[in-house]
């Protein structure tokens, strides 16, 4: 139920509102101004509905005033004068809408519900600018490995500029992440981001999506419908698998990076676009040139500016903070506690080649947290894929799972023989419960000679 504050200065339209609004929302009825600028001052509500029944000047006075103390909230005048310009007016003051008296329940009803959808959009769009704030702040990404500084240090020089640039890197390295990077820390940052993979969509409808169409240039187009270029007006096109565009696709883009235009499926007039296009692969794009697969002349207008990612594995010392930073936002969505990894879950982190990169440790993660019982994540809780790449030296296949072996083995040893085999010690060193590192213990066949003296 939203929450509803009413002023209104006549008994019998309170009488009527108070009816109204107890089966609906939760509404506050004031029978003057100041009265309601009082529940104002001390409440937050979602709708304000305001009769005006003072002379001219005063009811302008008292819009703007609300206004004012209020500003995001969406203000409803009632009154029983009608002339247009004293409507005029308090729409100019600031008002979401105007109704005439006498109330209907189905004008009050309409307008609620109208500014209730304005309100819930409004918040909804300040959220997801929040969100991106949070999600592209390019200090907040991390770049700890000498290539990633270097990566973020280039970003930082190109965010301003215009210049289209070409993102290179193995898939799930986060190329996404950062064209978005890209625009939300530019001067565009207010205009709109779109992204479009050109490998998800199949060549028949990927130009329909791009450029548009007009009515009747295709069976079923029955209506004319704007493309993503042209939406994105002002804003920044990020073509993801740019590799993947046919030719004739690639030919139209072409033209739209040198003219700034293009034309509608099955339309003959011409559209001007301001946009930013920044593109990415996973494939050899040179090697797609030599092969005459992608366009010279549209490869190098894409290719002014150059930033290649490195895959995981050659980042090694992000690999932790990386998983850390996943760890949290994965048990956020998840609504699950669990604090952090043992330090040898890490270690199988870092000996695992990771192909799928970013989002295939981002995965794993997703999976450990819903396996994982305890506050820490165990290497039992981590299920890497059977795939040739994996070290041999740093798990074993079971099931579909690769479990350690002789590396968790030699790990536990050299644990245990830093806390002088005291395994209550290197329970806690090695991140695991005593239950846990007993059971790894027996699993190994590990024996010692004082643990009569020391047994949990």
């Amino acid at each position: 139920m939203a929450r509803v504050l009413v002023i209104e200065e006549q008994d019998e339209s309170r009488s009527f509102l108070e009816k109204f609004f107890n089966a609906r929302h939760h509404a506050t009825i004031c029978s003057s101004h100041q009265d309601g600028i009082r529940h104002l001052a001390k409440d937050a509500f979602d709708v304000i509905l305001l009769d005006l029944q003072n002379g001219y000047s005063l009811d302008i006075s008292a819009v703007q005033t609300f206004r004012e103390k209020a500003p995001q909230t969406p203000l409803i005048v009632t009154s029983s004068n009608e002339q247009s310009q004293v409507i005029i007016s308090v729409m100019k003051a600031g008002a979401f809408d105007f109704i005439v008296k006498p109330y209907t329940p189905d004008k009050i009803s309409i307008a609620i519900d109208h500014a209730l959808e304005k309100s819930s959009l409004r918040n909804e769009i300040d959220y997801l600018r929040r969100q991106q704030d949070v999600i592209y702040d390019i200090d907040r990404i991390v770049a700890v490995s000498p290539a990633m500084q270097k990566v973020i240090a280039t970003v930082k020089k190109l965010v301003n500029t215009d210049a289209t640039i070409l993102m290179t890197g193995e898939t799930g390295t986060g190329k996404s992440l950062l064209a978005g990077t890209l625009h939300f820390n530019g001067w565009r940052k207010n205009r709109p981001f779109t992204k479009i993979n050109c490998a998800n969509i199949p060549e028949t409808m990927l130009e329909s999506e791009l450029f548009g169409h007009a009515k009747g240039a295709f069976t079923g187009a029955d209506k004319q419908r704007m493309g993503r270029l042209e939406q994105a007006n002002g804003g920044t096109v990020f073509l993801d698998e740019i590799g993947e565009l046919s030719p004739v696709l690639q030919a139209k883009l072409l033209r739209v990076l040198e003219d700034k235009c293009f034309e509608r499926l099955g339309d003959n007039r011409t559209i001007y676009t301001d946009i930013r296009i920044i593109s990415a692969t996973y494939r050899n794009i040179e090697e797609l040139v030599a092969a005459k697969k992608f366009r010279e002349d549209l490869y190098y207008r894409i290719n002014v500016l150059r930033i290649h990612l490195p895959p995981l594995r050659e980042r090694l010392e992000c690999i932790e903070p990386l998983a850390n930073f996943l760890l949290k936002k994965i048990c956020r969505s998840a609504k699950k506690q669990v604090d952090r990894f043992s330090p040898a879950a890490i270690n199988i982190f870092q000996h695992y080649t990771w192909p799928g990169n970013i989002r295939e440790l981002s995965n794993i993660i997703e999976r450990a947290v819903f396996m994982e019982e305890e506050r820490i994540i165990c290497p039992d809780s981590i299920c890497l894929p059977l795939l040739p790449s994996a070290p041999a030296h740093a798990c074993k296949t079971a099931g579909t799972c690769l479990q350690l072996d002789e590396h968790e083995k030699n790990l536990i040893l050299e644990t245990l023989d830093k806390c002088l085999w005291v395994q209550k010690d290197a329970a806690e060193l090695l991140g695991l419960t005593p239950r846990a590192l007993h059971y790894k213990i027996t699993k190994y066949g590990i024996k010692h000679h004082r643990w009569y003296k020391n047994k949990l």
